[in-house]
């Protein structure tokens, strides 16, 4: 008789309750790369993607498939490949999941199971340089077909908005949380490329959205404007909300929200130092155990963090005050590693992340996903 995978895994999270996660700085980390997301002619790039498991034990991942050239406004598609053995192996040949519908491309996946169980598809639909807007759809048949687009940001409040991959969150209220950073509105005189950051939320499982307050700038100790870019979301066990996110401050910030998203405090640093480039946290399910992955460049003067390289790991035991050593995922010192998602397995933590090269067009090119023995981290 075969058992149900959802059982298995719900079976896993609670032994996980029991079990301290306490990565050691300096240990080998034994991972390996199961699927490379290599160029080709027609395909310049390849980035940003997500992956959810299916009922039937199967992982489902979506990228961005770019065919019009490799920058973030050339024309691309979302895409598929599917693993049936944990993460081992993948298919070969991509399925067509949402083709080009901006007037410029869609990109940056984020894909989230429901706690209705249902699985939704966020991602972003850029039309022009002053509306860029986060749209969801939803599967009631294990990601084989989508309902039609729900805009989260209405026409009255149109502009360039990022949606990194892998971003939104539920509650365990219930409450789905998109963060997010402006940049752009069609009565602005130019774009403000530092950002202001904040949120969408929905109480209706996504079907409406309405936006946070009074979103946020940031500023370094001095008073002067840093860039606030690419957030991301922590429930923490108060159920409080943690947001990280990027800056040109030679580290991470974070704010914090304790009504569920709708307000949020000033973003200040977060003792994390990174190049202006985006980390990725969650939570190995079941447990008090974060996992980080960015590029840690602590080894750096502030000045120097610039490049997107090593790719790292860290844990925090205390919800994101602070992190152990890190571990090097990716060292290749010529690299540029970045937007990475995360998914856990029983067995494994699964990333997939942009794994470029630091040579003209090549930043941003080839992406790569990369399965890690849960046992490296204990």
């Amino acid at each position: 008789m075969q058992t149900n995978p959802l059982v298995l895994f719900s079976a896993w999270i609670i032994a996980l309750s029991f079990f301290p996660f306490s990565l050691k700085g300096g240990e080998t980390l034994k991972s390996e790369v199961v699927l490379e997301l290599s160029i080709s002619e027609g395909n310049p790039r390849n980035t940003e993607g997500d992956i959810v498991p299916l009922k039937d034990g199967r992982l489902f991942l979506v990228y961005t498939r770019f065919t019009g050239g490799g920058s973030d406004h050339d024309t691309a598609d979302l895409v598929s490949r599917v693993s049936s053995d944990g993460g081992h192996t993948w298919s070969d040949r991509d399925e067509m999941v949402v083709a080009n519908a901006g007037g410029l491309n869609v990109m940056s996946v984020s894909l989230l199971r429901l706690q209705d169980g249902r699985i939704a598809l966020f991602y972003l639909e850029k039309n022009s340089l002053t509306d860029c807007r986060p749209v969801v759809r939803f599967s009631t048949d294990e990601a084989a077909s989508w309902s039609a687009p729900v805009g989260i940001i209405p026409d009255s409040e149109t502009g360039y908005y990022v949606l990194n991959n892998d971003r939104v969150i539920q509650h365990s209220g219930g409450r789905l949380l998109a963060p997010l950073a402006l940049h752009h509105r069609p009565d602005w005189e130019k774009p403000d490329w530092n950002g202001e950051v904040g949120a969408y939320y929905s109480d209706d499982a996504g079907e409406s959205w309405k936006r946070s307050g009074q979103w946020k700038k940031a500023h370094d100790s001095g008073g002067k404007r840093v860039a606030a870019q690419e957030p991301g979301l922590i429930e923490r066990k108060d159920g409080s909300l943690l947001m990280y996110i990027r800056t040109g401050a030679g580290e991470l910030y974070r704010s914090e929200s304790r009504d569920l998203g709708m307000n949020w405090s000033d973003p200040e640093p977060m003792g994390v130092a990174s190049p202006q480039s985006p980390a990725t946290i969650e939570r190995i399910p079941g447990s008090d155990t974060l996992v980080m992955v960015w590029n840690d460049h602590s080894h750096l003067p502030v000045a120097e963090r610039k490049a997107r390289t090593p790719l790292s790991l860290a844990l925090s035991h205390d919800e994101g005050k602070s992190w152990s050593k890190t571990f090097v995922i990716e060292p290749d010192p010529k690299g540029w590693f970045c937007y990475t998602a995360m998914e856990f397995t029983p067995e494994a933590l699964l990333l997939a992340y942009v794994a470029g090269e630091q040579s003209p067009g090549k930043h941003l090119s080839a992406s790569r996903v990369r399965r890690i023995s849960l046992t490296e981290l204990r």
